[in-house]
């Protein structure tokens, strides 16, 4: 056991993950340390996520919910938990045991949410996909807040806030924007792995799901305006930085089809269907 880490509950919500989950549970060393009790919860998988989670040791807790829902997954991994400190990690990310223990290590008194940097692994991406991530990673709120990096780590306290929240598909979006700038940290040294899309659709069917949960947050008045990507942000950082000017460009471009996607799905009240990116979980890029 790891005398130095807090009891902590890690909830893992897992759709069609088989191809992934076995990796980051190994990463996590998922079983071996009795003060981190880790949770698959497989939601709505016709696969063999379950199967594969519950090979990697026999002390990870596997359970599986009918309907595909990362919130409803999130909710019963947290009715199982039993530690006071908690861990949201999505199944697609890479993480490991270090890292998740120098986030624990990290919340404190004031602290109550702690992400790790993120490595977004673009080896694989076409040319518009990198400018585009260029340019988003270069945003004031994407550097600083702890959404986009597919882990979250919190306090009681800071547990507690979260599941108040209304389920929204911008999750991490909403734990964020809980949390001022003084009780949130993105921790240096520890990591998270998170692969891009490959293509340009595949990207684009990203931010449609990330545009439709930002509409969500509006209607509920959660987003604040620094979490919002402005014409005058975007018009200083091509200012500050002359070689992302053209991919300002580019980053607009995908911005303004994803909204006029999200538009649709708005307009016919879909809020559920999740469009996820199969580029990025392909065998052949691990």
């Amino acid at each position: 056991m790891n005398e130095d880490l807090r009891p902590i509950s890690v909830v893992i919500p897992a759709h069609n993950e088989s191809l992934g989950i076995q990796r980051l549970l190994r990463d996590l060393q998922a079983g071996s340390d009795p003060s981190v009790e880790v949770i698959v919860v497989c939601n709505g998988c016709t696969d063999d996520t379950a199967l594969r989670a519950q090979s990697v040791h026999p002390a990870i807790v596997v359970v599986g919910l009918p309907e595909p829902s990362k919130s409803a997954a999130l909710a019963a991994g947290d009715r199982l938990a039993t530690h006071a400190y908690r861990a949201w990690i999505d199944a697609d990310v890479t993480i490991g045991a270090d890292d998740l223990a120098r986030l624990v290590g990290a919340l404190g008194d004031a602290i109550h949410v702690a992400a790790p940097e993120r490595e977004l692994i673009l080896t694989d991406s076409s040319v518009i996909v990198r400018w585009y991530y260029d340019v988003w990673r270069a945003l004031p709120q994407v550097s600083s807040g702890v959404f986009g990096r597919g882990v979250v780590v919190m306090t009681p306290e800071g547990h507690a806030r979260v599941v108040e929240l209304p389920h929204v598909m911008s999750d991490d979006l909403a734990v964020s924007e809980s949390f001022g700038a003084d009780e949130r940290v993105v921790v240096p040294a520890a990591r998270v792995q998170i692969r891009a899309p490959k293509g340009v659709a595949d990207l684009v069917r990203r931010r449609v799901r990330v545009a439709t949960g930002n509409a969500q947050l509006d209607a509920i008045g959660v987003r604040t305006q620094s979490a919002r990507t402005t014409p005058t942000v975007l018009l200083r950082l091509a200012a500050s930085r002359p070689a992302l000017a053209p991919k300002v460009l580019v980053f607009l471009s995908v911005t303004a089809v994803a909204r006029v996607g999200a538009r649709r799905r708005i307009r016919r009240g879909d809020f559920t269907t999740w469009l996820r990116d199969e580029s990025s979980r392909d065998p052949s890029t691990r």
